[in-house]
């Protein structure tokens, strides 16, 4: 028998996520069967799997030794994984802000956000290293929760990355993100003189295939809606810098939706006429504006 006791990163989510963590080569099928017949209990009550669990909660499971290592996380692999995030270098992401369940980085140029490839190493797992570094992540509680990047930014986007540090952190700023309480303001330079402010709106579609996206005028199949707000802060040879409010967030949602209104970002490559002397995106996620979770401030 196996005894987990649940701490302040494993409470809020339900029980059969947190299986799926700590046994990772089982089947759903099998953990509910073994739920069912009471191979696995929490506080030695009987479970359906759904429930939140809470702080303090003991996970018993009685499976044989043998049974037990089948379906677990290779304990030798993970400690190799934390130990090789723990080597990796800020490179360049710049930490802004931080607490007990927040952090927020700056990201530079042509870093991912998270990963899109197995191999790939991006924001996230520098900032992985980091919380290792710092103490803030240790090797107990690396196999049931990791800290994670709750926004994305495009490789070429530089500027401000949310991170849930605690799994209530991560949870609240995700939901936060899906419900739009968290305003999100680029700066951008782009082609031509803009005189006025704008509230766009359409709807964006994209192609998964060639990850290229089109905006359209009117509700279509597979189109999201989408709303950009923009306002000028200054011009200069040719170039306007805007304030930009991203209202709803889809994949390349500014670039697109400028350039369907005759503006291009400075840099982009996809756009960009054969005079644009920007050798890189002009394109900066320069504020996030909530409420702290938490503080409420």
């Amino acid at each position: 028998m196996r005894e987990f006791i649940i701490g302040i990163n494993e409470a809020g989510q339900r029980l059969d996520k947190y299986l799926k963590k700590i046994l990772p080569n089982a089947s759903s099928g099998f953990l509910y069967k073994m739920l069912r017949k009471k191979n696995i209990t929490c506080n030695k009550a009987k479970m359906t799997g759904k429930e939140q669990l809470k702080k303090g909660d003991r996970i018993q499971i009685f499976f044989s030794e043998e049974t037990f290592m089948k379906f677990m996380q290779d304990p030798e692999k993970l400690k190799n994984e934390f130990e090789q995030l723990k080597t990796l270098p800020l490179k360049g992401l710049r930490v802004v802000y931080e607490d007990e369940d927040i952090l927020i980085a700056d990201k530079p140029y042509n870093m991912l956000s998270q990963k899109a490839k197995d191999h790939d190493i991006s924001a996230n797992e520098y900032l992985l290293g980091y919380l290792i570094r710092s103490g803030s992540l240790e090797l107990e509680g690396f196999a049931s929760f990791r800290p994670s990047v709750c926004n994305r930014l495009d490789r070429n986007t530089t500027g401000l990355l949310l991170m849930g540090k605690s799994l209530n952190g991560s949870q609240t700023l995700s939901q936060a993100l899906k419900d739009r309480t968290i305003r999100k303001f680029y700066r951008a330079l782009v082609s031509g003189e803009i005189k006025e402010s704008a509230h766009l709106s359409g709807y964006l579609r994209k192609d998964e295939k060639t990850n290229q996206v089109e905006i359209l005028e009117k509700e279509a199949d597979n189109a999201s809606y989408i709303e950009t707000a923009y306002e000028p802060v200054a011009y200069k040879n040719g170039v306007t810098e805007l304030e930009i409010h991203l209202i709803t967030g889809r994949t390349h949602q500014i670039r697109a939706h400028l350039a369907a209104h005759g503006y291009t970002l400075a840099g982009d490559e996809e756009h960009r006429s054969k005079t644009d002397p920007f050798h890189r995106l002009c394109l900066h996620a320069r504020t996030l504006e909530f409420n702290h979770p938490f503080t409420g401030q």
